[in-house]
C-alpha cells in the first residue's frame, strides 16, 4: 500500500520590522566643504579656543596689573601703579607674538616641527656679544651695550648674520635647507664656545653679572626699545600674515610647492629673513628664550586643528603671551623670582620637547 504523503509543516517568517526612528533623532548630514575648517564643529571648536584664549589672557592681564596693587582700585593711584606695571604686559605681547610666529613660520619653510629658529645660532651670537661687551669693556661693557643705538645694532648685527647665512647657503647651486640648518647648528656651536672661553676669563663679579644678562628675562628689557620694536614686529609680522597662503603651499614640500607655481627657494629666503627679524628682536629685548617657541607652535597645532596659517598664528600668538602672562605672575607673586621666567619656561619647553620627541620615536 503506498505510504500517506505527509506534508512538511509550513514555516512562516516573518520579516522583523525596521526600527524607526524618530526624526528628532536622526542625525543631521554632516556638512562639509574644502576649507581650513571643514565643517560646522570644527569652526565653532575654533572659535571656542580663540574665546578661551583671549578670555585668559584678559584675566592674566588684569591679574599682573591690580596683583599686590596698594591702591584701590577706583583711585587715581592704582591705574598710576597699573600704568608702570603695563611696560612688562607689552613686552611679553612682543617677545610671545614674535617667538610664536617666528617659529610656526620656520618650522613651515623648513617642514619640520621639531627644529626651531633658535638652532640657527641668534642667542649663540646674542651671548657672545653680551660677553664680548663685559670681557673687553669690563663690567662698565653691560652699561656700554644699553640704549636704543646699541640695541638696533644687535638687532642689525643678527639679522645680517642671518642673511649672510641664508643668502650663502640657500643660493648656491648645491644650496638646500638640510646643509643650512647643518651649518647653522655648527655655526651656533662655534659662537657658544666662544662665548664659553671669554665667561672662564671673567672675574667673578664680572660674571655674575653677565649671567643676569644672558638668561630671559622680563626684567632686562628697556622701554626705550619699544619705540623700535613695534615697527619693526609689526612690519615683519604682517608680512608673515600676508605670505600665509604661500606657507601653506610650502608646507606641502618644495616638489610640489613647485609643480603648483611657487618659487620655493625665493619664498624660503624671504620667510627666514622676516623670521631672522622677529627672532632678533625678541632677542635683543629680553635675552634668549630657546623652548618657548617650540613649546607655543607645538601646543598652536594640537588647538587650532588646521593646516592654514591665518588660524594658526592667532592661536600661537595668544598661547604665547598666555604663557609668559602666567609664568610671570607665578614668579612674581608666589615665588617673588621674577627673573627666572626664562629658566622656568626652559625647564617646562625643554620637558615637553623631550617627551615629544620619545612619543614620535624620530627626528
Amino acid at each position: 500500500m503506498p505510504e500517506p504523503v505527509t506534508s512538511e509543516p509550513t514555516v512562516t517568517r516573518t520579516t522583523p520590522p525596521l526600527p524607526t526612528i524618530d526624526p528628532a533623532d536622526r542625525a543631521a548630514p554632516v556638512e562639509r566643504r574644502a576649507g581650513p575648517l571643514p565643517n560646522a564643529r570644527a569652526r565653532r571648536r575654533y572659535r571656542l579656543i580663540v574665546v578661551g584664549l583671549a578670555v585668559l589672557a584678559v584675566v592674566l592681564a588684569f591679574a599682573n596689573l591690580a596683583w599686590d596693587n596698594p591702591m584701590p582700585i577706583d583711585t587715581e593711584g592704582f591705574w598710576i601703579i597699573a600704568q608702570m606695571r603695563s611696560t612688562s604686559l607689552v613686552i611679553m605681547l612682543i617677545v610671545g607674538f614674535c617667538q610664536a610666529t617666528a617659529t610656526v613660520a620656520f618650522q613651515t619653510v623648513a617642514n619640520n616641527r621639531i627644529i626651531t629658529p633658535s638652532i640657527m645660532g641668534f642667542e649663540s651670537l646674542y651671548a657672545v656679544i653680551q660677553t664680548a661687551a663685559v670681557f673687553f669693556v669690563g663690567a662698565a661693557g653691560v652699561t656700554a651695550i644699553q640704549g636704543v643705538p646699541q640695541f638696533l645694532g644687535q638687532v642689525a648685527l643678527m639679522v645680517l648674520f642671518s642673511a649672510l647665512l641664508y643668502g650663502w647657503l640657500l643660493t648656491g647651486k648645491y644650496g638646500n635647507m638640510q646643509v643650512m640648518l647643518l651649518v647653522g647648528i655648527i655655526l651656533g656651536g662655534g659662537l657658544g664656545a666662544l662665548s664659553t672661553f671669554m665667561q672662564r676669563m671673567l672675574t667673578p663679579s664680572e660674571f655674575d653679572i653677565l649671567t643676569a644678562r644672558l638668561i630671559g628675562s622680563i626684567a632686562n628689557a628697556d622701554a626705550s626699545y619699544l619705540s623700535i620694536s613695534i615697527p619693526l614686529v609689526v612690519l615683519a609680522g604682517g608680512a608673515l600674515w600676508f605670505c600665509a597662503p604661500r606657507l601653506n603651499v610650502l608646507a606641502l614640500g618644495r616638489q610640489t610647492a613647485v609643480n603648483l607655481g611657487v618659487d620655493h627657494r625665493r619664498q624660503s629666503i624671504l620667510v627666514l629673513l622676516l623670521v631672522s627679524v622677529l627672532m632678533a628682536v625678541s632677542t635683543a629685548l629680553v635675552g634668549p628664550m630657546m623652548f618657548l617657541g617650540f613649546l607655543v607652535a607645538m601646543i598652536s597645532y594640537q588647538l587650532a586643528d588646521t593646516h592654514d596659517h591665518r588660524y594658526v598664528f592667532p592661536v600661537a600668538w595668544l598661547l604665547g603671551f598666555v604663557t609668559l602672562a602666567g609664568a610671570y605672575f607665578v614668579l612674581k607673586n608666589i615665588f617673588y623670582a621674577q627673573g627666572a621666567v626664562g629658566i622656568i619656561i626652559e625647564i617646562i619647553g625643554g620637558g615637553f620637547f623631550l617627551g615629544y620627541l620619545l612619543r614620535k620615536g624620530r627626528l
